[in-house]
């Protein structure tokens, strides 16, 4: 996807309108067609503090989102701008840029928590973006951080507390990059210097004590440390004199500060270098179409009252997909049946042969392009739909077989059938001269080659439509004796009765060969949802595994800064995960 071709610039995704959050279908049009794996960078902080200048960097642009000049919040909503990623091929970086918080000339601030919200739910990496050091009003503006637990649901139970549900934020939460805007101090603690790192780190550092004042305090710091997985922060000094801010778009870097563009450097760098793909659980890597779902998903969730659920969205994302799946996965295995079966085949073995193969890798690719398949509803639905084509072809194979056998034998015996009608059988000696151009008929006849599974009931059923007429012949012959004829008509009868008795054993054949393919389809659903069922228990596992280390990792650091009850708290947390981690899974591979 090149940028000046399909985006040349940012469009507007979520418009925060009459304090309604609306879906653009522009952009979202836009998703539908990028298929590559997605980086998504979103930045929010207060109005007027230069987020739409880092978005911009990061764009690779001077222009794009808007900066304005003023202390006028421009940005209404959520922006994005899908780029090529600069340092990873085959991936899109995709920039959200979002409206300022806190802005007065809103009047109504209440969609500010839902836009917050929004731009963690979509993003692989969260840019918190704020003016001069993290202080205490900084932490105050950040209080949309605490309200967390009250906009976004991590499961749809109705029976899980806030607190129970917050404990898997961390599961699923961006990587937190704070900036610091004209940051004037030096960075330094007890006279030593330090990183920004480290100052971030020592700014979320909680205080002993429980007074409504000092849980205030430690309420946005605690949520911070808990819910993002990864913490990092940038410092940049003030990039050229205050009242040349309004011609940033159009300033060279050699107009800037030297350490400022550097800075911006750095940062940039560090996003390109370290920022993840989004993904969701069971490690779905999003594209356009993914995060086009998301998106709608979660402002739907909002419109109707209800909190954006990130199982819901992840469900809601497998509907689309996995019914997708079906169609592609019967697609293939139309399309190579297409190509390899020629009707009719010479044996039913033959066709049996085709489907499973066919069937095996239709599997393989619903399997591919599948997930979250809750009770293997479309598992079961394309196990129905390829009995259905098996069956269907069993069928189109015996109407080819026997339209087929039908002309070869009216071919075959259409001069028989004339002379039998010129009277050239009517005479002493024609029953033995018929029998014997029967005999070489049918020989003739079998010898054909891919007559196919009905070759010999359309034989059978053909010379017993003639039955009448050979018996005619035989009683009218006078160079037979009574008893000769009689031997004949039981010769005749037992032959009949054989190759009844043969077909009726054919049939019995071709049910259980059928019986035994039915069999064989259910064992290859089975063994290949087995197969992916393992994959997906070893990445939930994976993925518990890795909130489990850090949420170790911040209990450790809770109990070195002397803070028993949060610790407490957090193993709660840490008990919970086990459990569940320690619960066998309540799915089975039972798909029909």
């Amino acid at each position: 996807m090149a940028s000046d071709m399909h985006m040349p610039g940012p469009v507007c995704l979520i418009e925060n309108t009459d304090t309604q959050l609306v879906v653009n279908p522009e952009a979202l049009k836009i998703l539908s067609a990028i298929t590559q794996p997605m980086v998504v960078v979103a930045i929010v902080g207060l109005y007027r503090t230069g987020k739409s200048y880092l978005m911009n960097k990061l764009a690779g642009q001077k222009k794009g989102f808007s900066l304005g000049s003023t202390v006028q919040s421009h940005t209404k909503g959520i922006w994005m701008w899908c780029v090529p990623h600069p340092k990873k091929p085959n991936y899109t970086l995709v920039l959200l840029d979002t409206e300022g918080l806190g802005d007065v000339e809103k009047g109504d601030n209440q969609n500010d928590s839902w836009i917050f919200a929004l731009a963690i739910l979509l993003s692989s990496t969260f840019v918190y973006n704020s003016m001069g050091t993290i202080n205490q009003q900084a932490m105050d503006q950040l209080h949309y951080v605490t309200e967390l637990t009250k906009k976004i649901r991590a499961k749809s139970s109705p029976d899980a507390n806030e607190d129970e549900d917050s404990a898997d934020f961390v599961s699923f939460f961006p990587d937190f990059v704070w900036t610091l805007r004209d940051f004037s101090l030096d960075l330094e603690v007890d006279g030593q210097p330090i990183s920004a790192d480290a100052y971030l780190q020592n700014s979320l550092k909680l205080k002993q004590g429980t007074s409504p004042k000092d849980e205030k305090f430690n309420l946005p710091r605690l949520c911070i440390r808990k819910f993002f997985p990864k913490k990092k922060c940038f410092i940049f000094d003030q990039p050229t004199h205050r009242k040349k801010l309004g011609q940033l778009e159009t300033m060279h870097d050699d107009e800037l500060d030297p350490e400022f563009v550097q800075q911006a450097a750095d940062f940039c760098s560090y996003i390109f270098t370290n920022s993840k793909v989004k993904t969701l659980s069971g490690g779905i890597q999003v594209n356009g179409p993914r995060l086009e779902t998301l998106v709608m998903t979660y402002v739907d969730a909002i419109s109707s009252g209800d909190l954006p659920c990130m199982e819901n969205a992840v469900l809601a994302l497998a509907q689309i997909e996995n019914s997708a799946a079906v169609k592609k996965a019967i697609a293939y295995y139309d399309q190579q049946m297409g190509e390899k079966v020629e009707l009719p085949t010479e044996t039913l073995q033959e066709l049996l042969d085709l489907h499973m193969a066919s069937e095996k890798e239709a599997i393989e690719v619903f399997m591919k392009n599948s997930f979250k398949d809750v009770n293997h509803l479309f598992q079961k639905e394309l196990a129905a739909q390829l009995e259905k084509r098996r069956e269907d072809f069993y069928k189109e194979n015996i109407k080819a077989s026997s339209d087929h056998c039908s002309a070869l034998l009216k071919d075959i015996f259409h001069s028989l059938e004339e002379d039998i009608k010129q009277g050239v059988y009517s005479k002493p000696g024609g029953y033995r001269l018929l029998m014997q151009t029967v005999n070489e008929l049918k020989k003739k006849y079998l010898q054909e080659p891919r007559k196919g599974i009905q070759s010999e009931e359309i034989l059978q059923a053909y010379l017993m439509s003639k039955e009448s007429v050979i018996d005619a012949i035989l009683q009218t012959d006078q160079t037979l004796t009574e008893k000769e004829k009689e031997i004949e008509v039981q010769r005749v009868k037992a032959e009949s009765a054989e190759a009844a008795a043969k077909m009726l054993e054919e049939i019995q054949k071709k049910n259980q060969q059928m019986m035994e393919e039915k069999e064989k389809s259910y064992q290859e659903h089975v063994k290949q949802l087995t197969e992916k069922m393992e994959q997906e228990k070893a990445q939930l596992m994976a993925e518990q595994e890795r909130a489990m280390a850090l949420k170790l990792k911040e209990q450790a650091l809770l109990l070195k800064e002397g803070f028993q009850n949060e610790s407490r708290q957090l193993q709660r947390e840490i008990d919970s995960l086990k459990n569940n981690m320690a619960r066998p899974s309540s799915d089975s591979c039972i798909i029909i």
